[in-house]
């Protein structure tokens, strides 16, 4: 048997460790944390669970291909639900639009709310659908590195529609031509920040990124997100996968333009090629010390970060649901805060995720479970304790002014992870949620290939490589990984 090292747990890593697996490879996993999961993390404070991490699952279907083609029934190891709402939206002046998961309603509610034509929502989600059957077999299915797939049928038919696809104008310009309201326009928007991108830099082609939340479904994991971890990591134990976790990869040792081993803290473990989860900016950086790096990709501007205030409340508030966002007045200002100034613009847009709404264990009794998040620039230097101390308060007051409360005074146990400690925990370069920036039109070339050119039996998985950011991107880059080592080794 093969033995492949894959260092790093996140989704994309325990993914292509089941995917070896199936394929018969010997498969042993290296993580630095005490716990599997990578970015989708887990912690527990005085009776609140958090998730530490990403708070939307969805492209379910994803992860149940992984337990088939393990010859298990998905059923018996991961369960979810679809919501029945996608999201609520609060404005500073006082409007409020509830969206259902049912698109026609959706519309009907866009219409008599933001006073948009009727149908328009459903054409604008119809052409959601439409870009994603295009792109979706040529970008995020595939590897973009292979002369065979830009033969594919999938791509003759993106070379038919490309002017369809959105290329060559921004996301918010896209926007602005669908609806007349502002404010159906930043909703919309809102959906370049699913990839820690700007709406005003980011190709139209980001409005795919709705199809997934409205067309095909929001869901959420019967024990909450970190459930997605737990159950893809007691599935590869089961089909052999070892894992060694606390244990710090220091470097992939290669001889002859060849990866045959890694080296730990204890010692140099023999591998007949390694994949890496890790960000590719420090695997290259600090476990490639004598190979020449990619300056060209490693050096590009990095997606945004977030910063998280995680709060126990003792107090529920019924006007909230399980996705909130209370937008800021100036949307183009905020975003020239993040991707130019970089800092965070004195009214954030702030999202709050309560999965008490829906797992009711998830906090005391008459208390809920606050996932409190703002788009953040990815570290470069800043003062991030000024910059949180600062930006809790502007929280503080918008929350107050648009949900008629004294928040403060309800929250029983704080805790707080900015870019420095996101970059700590997960070894994300800067601290940026999904690797290199999208806000350009060729931000889907200009990422990492799922192997290394100059380097045999190397391969890479994970968000900050080709497909992208976000859980089903790095699962779809694990299948992408598995099918072009498997070819080779």
């Amino acid at each position: 048997m093969k033995k492949i090292a894959v260092i790093g747990s996140g989704p994309g890593g325990l993914a292509v460790a089941i995917r070896l697996a199936v394929l018969k490879y010997q498969v042993e996993v290296f993580e630095s944390n005490p716990f599997p999961g990578g970015k989708i993390s887990e912690f527990h404070s005085e009776g609140f669970r958090f998730d530490g991490g990403p708070s939307l699952f969805t492209l379910p279907g994803l992860i149940d291909e992984l337990f088939q083609l393990a010859g298990k029934n998905p059923k018996n190891y991961f369960k979810y639900r679809k919501l029945d709402e996608v999201c609520r939206y609060f404005w500073e002046d006082g409007t409020r639009l509830n969206v259902p998961a049912d698109n026609e309603l959706f519309d009907k509610i866009v219409s008599e709310v933001l006073d948009e034509k009727p149908g328009q929502t459903l054409s604008y989600l119809q052409d959601s659908s439409f870009k994603y059957e295009v792109l979706s077999g040529l970008f995020i299915h595939k590897s973009l590195h292979k002369v065979s797939t830009w033969l594919s049928k999938d791509a003759i038919k993106g070379y038919l529609n490309i002017f369809k696809m959105g290329i060559f104008g921004t996301f918010h310009d896209f926007n602005s031509k669908t609806f007349r309201n502002t404010k159906t326009v930043q909703l919309f928007d809102r959906y370049a920040t699913y990839n820690g991108s700007s709406p005003y830099q980011t190709p139209a082609t980001m409005s795919i990124i709705p199809h997934l939340e409205y067309n095909i479904g929001a869901y959420l994991p019967e024990k909450g997100m970190y459930h997605i971890a737990d159950a893809l990591y007691n599935l590869a134990k089961e089909l052999g996968v070892k894992f060694h976790f606390n244990t710090r990869v220091e470097e992939i040792m290669v001889e002859n333009s060849l990866a045959q081993a890694i080296r730990t803290g204890s010692g140099i473990f023999n591998f007949d090629a390694v994949v890496s989860n890790m960000d590719v900016t420090p695997t290259y950086r600090k476990l490639l010390p004598g190979v020449k790096a990619p300056d060209q990709i490693l050096n590009q501007e990095k997606s945004g970060s977030g910063l998280i205030f995680y709060w126990g409340i003792k107090k529920e508030f019924r006007e909230l649901g399980l996705h909130n966002i209370l937008f800021s007045d100036d949307y183009k200002t905020e975003f020239e805060h993040q991707f130019n100034k970089k800092d965070i613009y004195d009214d954030p847009t702030i999202y709050i995720n309560i999965t008490s709404k829906i797992i009711p264990t998830d906090a005391p009794e008459g208390c809920e479970n606050w996932f409190v998040l703002i788009n953040a620039p990815s570290n470069s230097g800043q003062d991030w304790d000024l910059i949180t101390k600062m930006t809790r308060t502007a929280i503080l007051k918008k929350i107050n002014r648009i949900l008629k409360t004294d928040i403060e005074q309800y929250i029983v146990t704080e805790k707080v992870l900015d870019p420095i400690k996101i970059e700590m925990n997960t070894s994300s370069s800067q601290g940026a949620l999904y690797g290199n920036s999208s806000n350009n039109k060729f931000a889907a070339f200009l990422r990492h290939p799922n192997f290394s050119s100059q380097i045999k039996n190397l391969y890479f998985v994970g968000g900050s490589v080709h497909p992208g950011g976000g859980i089903p991107l790095a699962i779809s880059s694990a299948k992408i990984t598995s099918e072009i080592l498997a070819r080779i080794l």
